[in-house]
C-alpha cells in the first residue's frame, strides 16, 4: 500500500482527523497490526472491533476508525465503519488506473480468477484476490495491496443478497467484467435465478458505460446479455455457435485436457492439467479476457497450461492406491453436476464412486435441487453413491430410483459413513468427495485415510 495522509482519509469518510499522520497499513484485526496503521473497528455478529480501539492503540495503530468516540484514542467517527472500510478502498483504487477485470457468477469464479490472473501476468504486472477474499470486508484487503507498478488487477466478487454487489462494484470500479454463469447459489436470499442475475448485474453500477462484459454464452439467462446491453458483450462457451470464444474439439485424459478454442477466425490449441467442461469454460472465459485485454493467443494459452488447482477444489490425488477426487470447497447443482462428470471421465480399473454431501443456502428450493442432483447421479451412472447429511438424503432417494446403489447418512452420522466408506473401497478406485463447505467432508477424507 502506499502512503495516504490521515487527514484525507477523513476527508473521504466526511469526518475529522483527530491529528496528521502517515497511514501506509490499513487493518481490520489487531493481531496483526504494524506501528502506525489505521485500525478499523468492525462489528460481526460474534464481536465488536470497538471492544479492540485501546487495544489497537497500545499496540502501535496511529488511530483508529469507530463509530463512537473512544476516550484517550485518536478517532475517525462514522456512521458504519464497514461502510467506512469501502469507501476508504475505493478512494485508494481511484488513485491508480490498471486494468481492473471484476469476476462474478454462481460457480467457477475463483478457479476463473486464478487462470485470468495467469494469463494477464504474461503481459503486465498483475494482482489478484488472495484465496477467496472476495466480500465487502475480504475485497478491500486486496484493494489495498495495489500500487503504482501494478498494471491489472483480477478482483474476485461474491455476494449473497441484493445490494452488496453494488456496494463492491462501487468500490472497485472495475474496467471488465466477467459473470461466469446464473446459478443457484443464495437463492434462499435472491428467489429465483432472476433475482440472482439481477443481483449479479449490479457489477456494472461501478462500470463505465462502455466497459466491456465477457460472459456465458451457454448460459440462458446470460447471452441474451449481447443483444439487451448497450456495453459490448462478448461471450464464451461450447455449445452457442455464435460466441465469441468457442472451445471445441475437447478431449481428456486422467488429469489433463486439451482443447482447441476459435475466435475472430482465428483458432488457439489450449492445454491445461485439470479435467471437466467445467473447467474447459473457466479457460475459455481466461483466454478471452486476456485477448481482449490486449494479451496474446500464444501467452494465454501457455498461461493456461501452467495453472495448477489449489486447496479442496477439484484436485485429484492418489492416496494408498486409490484415486480421489477433493471438491470439498462449495457445491451447488452445476458445481455437483460437473464434479460427477469428471468423475465419470475418469480412468480406473476399479469402481467410480460418489461421496456427495448437502448444498447449502438453497432455502426453500433445497429438496427440488438435491433430488435434481439425484438425476445427475443416474445421469453418469457412478458404481455407488454415499450421501451424507439431512438434505443429501434427497440425492440418495432419487438416484435410488434409478437403480444406482446409494447409501445415505445423517449429518450426526459422519463416523458411520467413514466406517463404511473405509469398509467398502479397495485399491483402484476412483472416490469423489463433494459437498458444500460447511459439511467439512475432508473430515472423512482424513479420518478414511489416517
Amino acid at each position: 500500500m502506499e502512503k495516504l495522509k490521515l487527514s484525507e482519509i477523513a476527508e473521504c469518510l466526511g469526518t475529522k482527523a483527530p491529528k496528521e499522520c502517515d497511514i501506509t497499513v490499513i487493518s481490520t484485526d489487531t493481531r496483526t497490526l504494524p506501528e502506525g496503521c489505521l485500525f478499523i473497528a468492525l462489528r460481526g455478529d460474534r464481536f465488536d472491533g470497538h471492544e479492540y480501539i485501546k487495544k489497537a492503540i497500545e499496540a502501535g495503530a496511529a488511530a483508529a476508525v469507530s463509530e463512537k468516540p473512544i476516550e484517550g484514542c485518536p478517532c475517525l467517527v462514522v456512521k458504519s465503519t464497514r461502510q467506512a472500510l469501502l469507501d476508504i478502498a475505493g478512494y485508494y483504487r481511484s488513485k491508480f488506473g490498471p486494468v481492473l477485470v471484476g469476476i462474478t457468477g454462481s460457480v467457477g469464479k475463483t478457479t476463473t480468477k486464478e487462470m485470468t490472473a495467469l494469463v494477464l501476468a504474461e503481459k503486465y504486472k498483475t494482482l489478484k484476490t488472495d484465496g477467496n477474499l472476495n466480500n465487502e470486508i475480504g475485497m478491500p484487503k486486496t484493494l489495498f495491496q495495489l500500487d503504482s507498478s501494478y498494471e491489472a488487477a483480477v478482483i474476485e466478487m461474491g455476494m449473497n443478497h441484493f445490494g452488496e454487489m453494488h456496494r463492491l462494484a462501487l468500490t472497485s470500479k472495475p474496467t471488465f467484467a466477467m459473470i461466469t454463469n446464473i446459478g443457484f447459489s443464495h437463492v434462499e436470499n435472491l428467489g429465483s435465478q432472476e433475482g440472482i442475475l439481477k443481483a449479479k448485474s449490479e457489477i456494472f453500477h461501478g462500470m463505465k458505460e462502455d466497459a466491456p462484459l465477457l460472459t456465458n454464452g451457454d448460459d440462458r439467462l446470460l447471452a441474451p446479455l449481447k443483444e439487451k446491453l448497450s456495453r459490448p458483450v462478448y461471450l464464451y462457451g461450447i455449445e452457442n455457435e455464435k460466441c465469441d470464444f468457442r472451445a471445441v474439439d475437447i478431449k481428456e485424459t486422467n488429469g489433463s485436457c486439451t482443447f482447441t478454442v476459435l475466435f475472430n477466425g482465428e483458432s488457439q490449441l489450449i492445454e491445461m492439467p485439470c479435467v471437466g467442461v467445467h473447467n474447459v469454460m473457466n479457460a475459455c472465459a481466461a483466454f478471452g479476457a486476456g485477448v481482449l485485454n490486449g494479451v496474446s493467443p500464444q501467452q494465454a494459452a501457455a498461461a493456461i497450461a501452467r495453472y495448477q488447482p489449489e486447496g479442496m477444489r477439484q484436485r485429484i490425488e492418489e492416496r494408498d492406491g486409490k484415486t480421489l477426487i477433493i471438491d470439498c470447497y462449495n457445491a451447488s447443482p452445476d458445481s455437483m453436476k460437473a464434479a460427477l462428470s469428471v468423475l465419470s471421465g475418469m480412468k480406473t480399473e476399479g469402481r467410480r464412486i460418489a461421496v456427495l454431501g448437502d448444498m447449502l443456502e438453497l432455502g426453500e428450493a433445497s429438496e427440488k435441487l438435491h433430488r435434481m442432483v439425484g438425476e445427475y447421479v443416474s445421469e453418469y451412472k457412478p458404481d455407488s453413491l454415499y450421501c451424507y447429511g439431512d438434505e443429501a438424503m434427497f440425492i440418495s432417494a432419487e438416484a435410488s430410483k434409478h437403480g444406482i446403489p446409494s447409501a445415505a447418512f445423517h449429518k450426526d452420522e459422519k463416523d458411520m459413513l467413514c466406517r463404511k466408506l473405509k469398509e467398502q473401497i479397495k485399491d483402484g478406485d476412483c472416490i469423489l468427495f463433494k459437498a458444500s463447505r460447511g459439511m467439512k467432508l475432508e473430515e472423512v477424507i482424513d479420518k478414511i485415510f489416517e
